[in-house]
């Protein structure tokens, strides 16, 4: 971190930049180095990075490594897995314009991949639907759910569903104005449609990712019926404890923060029993394993994001041969098990 601080400082002052670089730019920036540099260190250990985590390997505990002393005592072999679990649910992505069934495609694109939500249920067998709302139209959000909703069901019924649970989360893009708008959508899928309310699993941060701002939206309400994560604010530990005391209830990892922050966050939410989901920004290839693997190595992470197999899917094809599974999904999971070689394990 400090090392990165010096860099943004250079930067700054070479280009004589007049705005501050902002914190997930820097984070993305530096997160690809921060990868090979641990991914290298298992390589040439001959082990995977996440068993290189202990007292032996990695002397500084939790509270030294994050500066807090809440922390002291802990280590960071305690709250992370030296191996990946076996398998991973996968959460499909349902953007606003996606079509959900044939009724909706104005315009087949005709690539071979599946044009609707029903195709796609059917191809990957899906279980997980991360569904994009409006978050300013609350009678479009609550028709977008329960359309949703029906789809599933009807794939269902057709034979294509491996009969496990259905499990949303919704994702408001920062858009509700107040808590009172994600309570009452809450409370009309409950009223009007509750079996889709009882597949909620968690709610993607609703609110402005500003949270030091003048008045900024606290969310117990919604977080005290159903686990609401910070995603956008997620910058580092002082921002998920503002968070926490705001009433958010979990966090959103992404693999493109950097790998170290993706680890220590993890660890502490995972010491705190905050709900935990790791998120992916449409990656693909290399990028959309490693976030796997940060996925199957912490404890409690609810599941996968893989959006690059439906909007750029070649982007996947040099890693097809050898990581196929973990691309073109069968059974609605990836087998993460796979992810167990050197390095990040890929």
């Amino acid at each position: 971190a400090s090392q990165r601080d010096e860099l943004v400082a250079a930067v700054s002052a070479g280009h004589e930049l007049t705005a501050p670089i902002p914190e997930l730019a820097i984070l993305l920036a530096a997160s690809p180095i921060e990868a090979a540099l641990f991914d290298a260190h298992g390589k040439a250990a001959g082990q995977s990075s996440y068993s290189l985590l202990s007292a032996e390997h990695l002397p500084p505990d939790l509270g030294a490594m994050t500066g807090d002393d809440r922390y002291a005592g802990l280590r960071l072999d305690q709250f992370i897995s030296s191996s990946p679990v076996a398998t991973l649910p996968l959460y499909h992505l349902v953007g606003a314009l996606d079509p959900l069934t044939s009724e909706d495609l104005a315009s087949p694109v005709g690539d071979g991949l599946p044009e609707t939500l029903g195709e796609w249920i059917t191809r990957n067998e899906l279980t997980h639907l991360k569904i994009k709302l409006n978050g300013d139209d609350a009678d479009w959000d609550f028709r977008r759910v329960r359309d949703i909703n029906a789809v599933a069901n009807e794939t269902t019924d057709r034979g294509a569903s491996t009969g496990k649970p259905w499990w949303f989360s919704l994702d408001f893009n920062e858009r509700c104005e107040d808590e009172a708008y994600v309570l009452g959508l809450l409370d009309r899928l409950e009223s009007e449609c509750p079996e889709a309310f009882e597949r909620i699993q968690y709610i993607e941060q609703p609110t402005h990712r500003d949270l030091k701002r003048p008045n900024a939206v606290t969310i117990h309400q919604a977080a005290a019926r159903i686990p609401v994560v910070i995603d956008e604010s997620l910058t580092g530990l002082e921002s998920l404890h503002l968070a926490v005391s705001q009433g958010y209830s979990g966090i959103a990892l992404k693999a493109c923060k950097g790998h170290a922050e993706a680890l220590l966050l993890g660890a502490v939410a995972v010491h705190e029993n905050l709900f935990l989901c790791v998120q992916d920004l449409t990656c693909v290839g290399a990028s959309l394993l490693h976030s796997a693997s940060l996925s199957a190595h912490i404890p409690g992470v609810a599941a996968v994001e893989s959006n690059g197999r439906q909007y750029c899917p070649e982007g996947n094809a040099e890693w097809m041969a050898k990581f196929g599974p973990m691309f073109e999904v069968r059974g609605g999971s990836v087998p993460t098990s796979c992810l167990d070689g050197p390095g990040l394990g890929y």
